[in-house]
């Protein structure tokens, strides 16, 4: 049997670790966390700023009690801060100054990821928020109590930007989102699905800033006051930075094999280049069954896969991820976005001969008079192969799991012309037997 060490415990490290212990026993499982909390799901961390949710307890789904009650020992406070790769070492550091060592027989890194901080004058004004671990938005509630606070700036126009924009016009502040791109979820969808999200943030209040670079963030008397663009001030009585987030991999960098942008590489058993040392979640690649190739896709959802799959063969058990398409949603002020795959314009500068087939039409029979809004599709395939790669659906009816058929359907390598003629039942409360996603496949050229 082994003495397991997992370095980080949220998503992907809780994930592994209880793998291990639910399916192998006599191992020694240690874990070491530098934060005071595990499983902290961000993805919920708008809702709970926004009052959408009742608190914050729900977004917490292990615990160190949970794990430890499963078996194994876990630090929690306690920052690895060095690792020997040849010898098997480790050397912690706890938050009361202790320092010790440890040492492994197979070796776990779950450090996740960090968000990106720009190096721009300001940075330390306070009311300057970052947004990634629960502190972070508890302190952000903390800071939206506050009277004097009324008018907010979130820079960064991905997920987790658009989603505080909406949180913080539903607490009736005055909120500007600013982009160095010309859109919102640039990264997920086209041009003709992100206008729709544009749209639906200006409707509701929020003043956009797209193709604009922040500079600096002015204050006074050491608070923050504005933000200034290469093209406007903006003022600020509250700055939020959501930019995204860059692999924590200050433990290996210097001797594991990493990825263009820092993550350790691993192969489809989550191995790094070091016998016995694994990565997974955000600090590790994924394989991406889009370009069939390793790429960097950060989502929780990854996460526990990476985990899981780690831990079986720490323990022996082969075992090959599947590969992931990068699936993903949103839900704002009730226009709900999902997308799986990859864009149009991206699937082009990767170097397919891409096309895209859309369609848009209601969700159900026309005769369905109630709850019954319009779905757009669009569906990304190459020209030459025939293959599918990319999904984009928008509506105000929730077609989340739609996306998911798409996401095998990328993985399996299914071309958009068998699609033209899928099995998809039909019945008034739910579709058209002339439905969405038929027509949609039916248009390919």
């Amino acid at each position: 049997m082994s003495r397991i060490v997992v370095v980080g415990s949220n998503h992907a490290g809780t994930a592994a670790i209880n793998t291990i212990l639910g399916n192998y026993k006599g191992n020694e499982v240690v874990v070491y966390d530098r934060n005071s909390n595990i499983s902290f799901l961000g993805c919920g961390m708008a809702l709970w700023i926004g009052n959408q949710i009742r608190g914050s307890e729900g977004l917490f789904y292990a615990s160190q009690g949970s794990l430890e009650k499963a078996g194994a020992k876990v630090h929690m406070q306690a920052e690895v801060q060095a690792v020997d790769f040849d010898e098997k070492k480790l050397r912690i550091r706890t938050t009361d100054g202790g320092e010790f060592e440890d040492s492994y027989d197979k070796l776990i890194l779950a450090t996740g990821s960090l968000p990106i901080i720009p190096d721009i004058p300001g940075m330390d004004l306070k009311n300057v928020q970052r947004v990634k671990l629960f502190q972070d938005a508890q302190a952000v509630i903390d800071k939206l109590k506050e009277p004097e606070i009324r008018n907010v700036v979130v820079v960064g126009a991905g997920y987790i930007g658009v989603e505080l924009a909406e949180a913080f016009q539903r607490h009736g502040k005055e909120v500007t989102m600013i982009d160095i791109v010309d859109s919102c979820l640039c990264n997920y969808y086209d041009r003709e699905f992100t206008d729709l999200m544009s749209d639906n943030l200006t409707r509701h209040g929020i003043r956009l800033a797209y193709g604009e670079r922040v500079t600096e963030l002015k204050g006074e008397g050491g608070r923050v006051a504005s933000v200034v663009t290469d093209k406007n001030v903006y003022k600020a009585d509250m700055v939020v930075m959501a930019i995204g987030f860059r692999p924590n991999t200050a433990l290996g960098k210097d001797r594991l094999e990493t990825f263009r942008n820092g993550a350790y590489r691993v192969d489809r058993h989550q191995r790094t280049s070091v016998p016995d040392v694994y990565a997974i979640g955000d600090c590790a690649v994924v394989y991406d069954n889009v370009l069939n190739d390793v790429n960097y896709i950060a989502l929780a959802t990854n996460a526990v896969r990476s985990g899981i799959v780690a831990a079986h063969n720490v323990c022996g058990t082969p075992l090959e991820t599947i590969g992931v398409q990068g699936s993903n949603g949103i839900s704002i002020y009730g226009l709900n976005m999902v997308s799986t795959g990859v864009t149009l314009e991206k699937a082009r500068k990767l170097g397919f001969d891409a096309r895209a087939t859309d369609f848009t039409d209601k969700q159900k029979a026309d005769f369905m008079e109630v709850d019954n809004p319009e779905v757009k599709i669009r569906i990304v395939y190459d020209a030459k192969s025939r293959v599918v790669l990319g999904a984009q659906m928008a509506s105000r009816y929730d077609v989340s799991m739609g996306i998911h058929m798409f996401s095998l359907a990328i993985q399996e390598k299914v071309t958009i012309d068998r699609l033209k003629l899928l099995d998809i039942f039909f019945l008034p409360h739910f579709n058209k037997p002339y439905n969405y996603i038929t027509m949609a496949a039916l248009g390919a050229e």
